[in-house]
């Protein structure tokens, strides 16, 4: 495993970390078998853990925080989330600061996950949701800034709204957040134009999510694909979006190298950027983690392929059509 350093923060994360909205808030998780994957992350040098209150309402943090506990004395960066007030996923601007971020409610589920852990102070803790509509409120500055004061929090990011890359600049400019957390694979490659040269230009961290794009990148999908009645993917992949993704998916099978497979390559395009703190693929099994980590050997990829990748840009945007 190598390692990368996270933003002004200086810690030494793992440049593949572990996202568990999975095992939380996705159909099919296995609570021993998610406890395994963890153990094998942590003994493959795997050391950032991200979570969230909402990865079932407090489960994910519950399964982490076991974890740790059995590996007592493992540096292990701990990231999770706040929800937003009103429960409404993506953050929009219409929304008011008491209508998402008011300081006694970011106050109260930063004391409800360090319960759900059973910490004592949270590595990251982030904002779920986000608009910079926000940005200059100084109700949620001053909330953030005394639980750093307080040492409940060391540090404190932003979770990006999908495809809204720039959708957080006003709020990197108040000095106050040490990472963003944004949609960044091989098909979403928007944050390359503005957010992952200002955060590395102003040493903020930067966590890649959703290196597979929700699973299609993983060589999975197929026209015939579903998921059990209530899984997100059921919505995010619709007819229409699947059928696109299929059609895109078929243009870049080619370029996948001899001897390596799909989630390997896009788990690779996203280490070549030199903003990207880490990653977190989701992982609920430990073939799962096995097979992710290994890409974490410092082999770059050929100029020419990763110029064949930029190619595959899909500019995809809130109101725009698959």
């Amino acid at each position: 495993m190598r390692y990368r350093t996270f933003g002004r923060t200086g810690w030494q994360v793992s440049e593949i970390g572990y996202g568990m909205w999975g095992m939380g808030g996705w159909t099919g998780s296995d609570d021993e078998e998610s406890l395994k994957a963890l153990d094998r992350a942590i003994a493959l040098g795997c050391n950032f853990f991200d979570t969230a209150w909402a990865y079932g309402q407090g489960r994910s943090e519950t399964l982490l925080g076991q974890t740790l506990r059995a590996h007592k004395g493992v540096t292990a960066y701990v990231a999770t989330k706040i929800p937003p007030k009103n429960m409404k996923w993506p953050g929009k601007a219409e929304y008011f600061v008491e209508d998402t971020y008011p300081p006694d409610h970011i106050r109260e589920f930063t004391e409800k996950s360090l319960g759900f852990l059973g910490l004592q102070t949270i590595d990251l803790q982030q904002f779920h949701v986000w608009s910079d509509a926000w940005a200059d409120d100084d109700r949620w500055q001053r909330a953030v800034d005394d639980l750093k004061h307080e040492g409940l929090v060391r540090g404190v990011g932003i979770s990006v709204n999908r495809w809204e890359a720039t959708n957080v600049l006003r709020a990197l400019k108040t000095g106050l957040i040490d990472s963003v957390q944004v949609v960044y694979n091989i098909f979403d490659q928007a944050p390359e134009d503005e957010l992952l040269p200002y955060c590395q230009a102003n040493n903020i961290a930067v966590i890649a999510r959703v290196p597979f794009d929700e699973g299609s990148l993983t060589g999975t999908l197929t026209a015939d694909s579903t998921w059990p009645g209530g899984d997100w993917r059921n919505l995010y992949f619709n007819r229409d979006h699947l059928t696109a993704t299929l059609t895109r998916l078929d243009r870049l099978s080619p370029l996948v190298p001899e001897g390596m497979d799909l989630p390997e390559l896009a788990l690779r395009f996203i280490l070549e950027h030199p903003a990207v703190s880490t990653t977190i693929p989701g992982m609920r099994r430990p073939a799962h983690v096995e097979r992710n980590l290994a890409a974490s050997d410092g082999i770059r990829l050929p100029p020419r392929l990763g110029d064949a990748l930029k190619t595959h840009r899909w500019n995809r945007g809130p109101n725009a059509t698959p």
